[in-house]
């Protein structure tokens, strides 16, 4: 599969030294995958997308400091592109920002939640299955960092994992499009650091909350079968 990987973000320079940057930690967990990969990233944040969408299977984004409302011109074009995978039916895995760009592109509507973050780890119920949900697990963990969530949901979603503080955990649209707002390239070291540079944007309850719920395990492999199987769907039926 010729995977394309749109960064959206670069890890903090103070970060960098042990943690490197977004392209090391999707190689980092795509090693892992039961499926050939030949993996290209392209730079959305600098304004590099692909200028031939058939130049890759399938797309993937990376997370984002930046939010989809911000008015910056990378951000107003990637969403165009978004759109244009859409129309032409190309495989999609958006990732956090990526997962709420999809609902902002295509009519839904994206908000600054009143719980404030998500951080460290969630656990989110799987509310319907699909076939490619394979192996089936009812309870998902996965490191999350967001402060925006999904608020309405566009026309035609199905709503896959979800709990309490972030309803809309995975959503689907058509055979080819798929959110998710967990971090399944982010490790718990990583994910600890994150927040603990952000503890000035935090409240100290839900950093504390945050930094013990990294005691749990995380999904990330179970979520790398299920996207991959999703992907490889989606290409044969849409090819």
């Amino acid at each position: 599969m010729r995977l394309g990987i749109l960064l959206c973000d670069h890890v903090q320079p103070a970060l960098q030294a042990e943690f490197g940057d977004y392209p090391g930690m999707f190689e980092n967990w795509l090693s892992d995958s039961p499926v050939s990969l030949d993996i290209t990233f392209f730079s959305a944040i600098d304004g590099e997308l692909p200028e031939n969408i058939d130049v890759c299977d399938a797309y993937m984004t990376s997370g984002s400091k930046f939010g989809v409302n911000d008015e910056l011109p990378w951000i107003g074009e990637l969403e165009e592109f978004v759109r244009r995978l859409y129309r032409q039916e190309k495989a999609f895995v958006g990732i956090c920002f990526g997962h709420q760009l999809i609902a902002k592109a295509l009519g839904g509507k994206v908000e600054r939640s009143e719980k404030g973050w998500g951080i460290g780890v969630s656990s989110c119920q799987l509310l319907k299955h699909r076939n490619w949900m394979q192996p089936r697990k009812n309870q998902v963990n996965l490191i999350v960092s967001h402060q925006d969530q999904i608020t309405h949901l566009p026309p035609n979603t199905q709503v896959l994992l979800g709990n309490d503080f972030c309803p809309y955990s995975m959503i689907q649209l058509g055979t080819h499009f798929l959110g998710l707002q967990g971090h399944p390239e982010f490790s718990h070291k990583y994910c600890h650091a994150l927040m603990k540079s952000r503890k000035e944007a935090i409240s100290p309850p839900s950093l504390r909350q945050g930094i013990v719920s990294l005691r749990l395990q995380t999904d990330d492999s179970l979520i790398l079968v299920w996207l991959l199987n999703f992907l490889q769907k989606a290409i044969v039926k849409n090819s």
